[in-house]
């Protein structure tokens, strides 16, 4: 693969990852806006990226065996289809029940991109390689929300919230002929996979039975599902209760993405002296830290609006390590089964993330709290699935060695 070849299949696959982000971050400066034309409340707004979450979740558990049994790219399109339709189906829902239910359907055919993503990049890089390459895509997807909300805030006031789903349609377009001239088709389809249940659930039963994997993408899952009550949150406490505009929202929103942008080039940097093992285990403890500072400044009122800027920024530099190395680590042992693989950690993480999300609407009581509160869960839980997983290991290494 040349450099040039190189730079391009980065710049898809990260294209591809970024669907979820830019679905998600886009629409969040227009959550007063859409709360006010399909009078609704906020926290009503907020269960159309809850059920976005669940879409994601169970998606990627269908898109999984189909890339292993037809290929990489036949689903991609199919479930690109599925996503642009419903795109245009929120652009012009009349109700926040429509609205709740086609973003559910733009989910279920977006997160095609994850999985095949995930899966391309096992396909076309060695294993050793695998998480600086993850470490690229996080790049590639910690800009998107730097652009997304600016632009959709911007968008919202010039020419209303539905423009914003008109743009991501756009969007992919592009994409799809990207994917059609430009990306390599990845591992062939294996027609020795079969799609009957009782087969695809022993696919993911293969993957399950790994101890790294379950160990990573549960820890990493839990723990990368903190942004995910970041954002579900961060529409009413920045807007709402400190009152900032759209336009100042999205600012906010692009500014903080640097908290992951910046720890995940790093991270290229500290994988020649320490490794993916040990870079998980001190983010997480990280965060932990950070989280509980975080709450207890919110509980006792020491912040006001930019203090408590910085200290999500403080407390999300972590995520720019988890997330690339889990995901190197969850799929370091897979090969065949790499589409079922990355199904099911992508899985877990936007079903935890629609678990962290509808925690922060449900406990909605007018402060911070509900969703610092849940970001510190979110990592402080992690922590301890990845402490267990690895008293497992080093317990079975020892029988070993006896």
């Amino acid at each position: 693969m040349t450099r040039r070849q190189y730079f391009v299949v980065i710049l898809i696959l990260g294209a591809l990852s970024t669907i979820g982000p830019f679905s998600i971050d886009m629409y969040l400066p227009a959550f007063p806006a859409i709360a006010r034309d399909l009078r609704t409340s906020v926290s009503q707004v907020q269960l159309s990226l809850t059920s976005y979450f669940i879409g994601i979740a169970f998606g990627q558990l269908l898109y999984g065996p189909l890339i292993d049994r037809f290929g990489r790219k036949k689903p991609l399109y199919a479930g690109l289809a599925v996503y642009l339709l419903a795109t245009f189906g929120c652009a012009t829902a009349g109700s926040i029940e429509v609205l709740i239910g086609m973003r559910l359907l733009q989910a279920l055919g977006g997160c095609v991109g994850l999985v095949a993503a995930q899966a391309l990049v096992r396909d076309l890089f060695p294993v050793g390689k695998i998480a600086s390459v993850f470490s690229l895509l996080t790049l590639v997807i910690a800009v998107s929300p730097m652009i997304a909300p600016t632009v959709g805030g911007y968008a919202t006031v010039a020419l209303g919230w539905h423009s914003i789903f008109l743009i991501l349609a756009g969007i992919t377009v592009l994409m799809l002929l990207a994917i059609h001239y430009l990306l390599p088709d990845g591992r062939p389809a294996d027609a020795s996979l079969s799609l009957r249940p009782q087969a695809v659930m022993g696919s993911f039963f293969t993957v399950l039975r790994q101890p790294q994997f379950l160990t990573y993408a549960l820890a990493g899952g839990i723990a990368t599902s903190a942004p995910f009550a970041y954002i579900a949150g961060s529409p009413d406490v920045m807007m709402n209760i400190y009152h900032v505009s759209a336009q100042q929202y999205g600012w906010i929103f692009s500014f903080i993405a640097i908290a992951i942008l910046a720890p995940n080039q790093l991270n290229h940097v500290l994988l020649k002296r320490f490794s993916s093992e040990q870079l998980v285990y001190a983010a997480m403890l990280y965060q932990t830290l950070m989280g509980i500072l975080l709450v207890l400044g919110v509980w006792a009122g020491w912040f006001g609006v930019y203090g408590l800027i910085a200290m999500i920024f403080l407390f999300l530099c972590g995520q720019g390590l988890i997330s690339p190395n889990a995901s190197a680590l969850s799929m370091a042992p897979f090969e065949r089964h790499a589409g079922s693989a990355a199904a099911l950690m992508g899985s877990f993480r936007m079903a935890f993330g629609a678990v962290a999300s509808g925690t922060v609407s449900a406990l909605h009581n007018g402060t911070a709290l509900p969703m610092v509160g849940t970001m510190l869960a979110c990592v402080l839980t992690g922590l301890t699935i990845l402490l267990i997983g690895q008293q497992y290991k080093e317990r079975k290494r020892a029988r070993v060695l006896a």
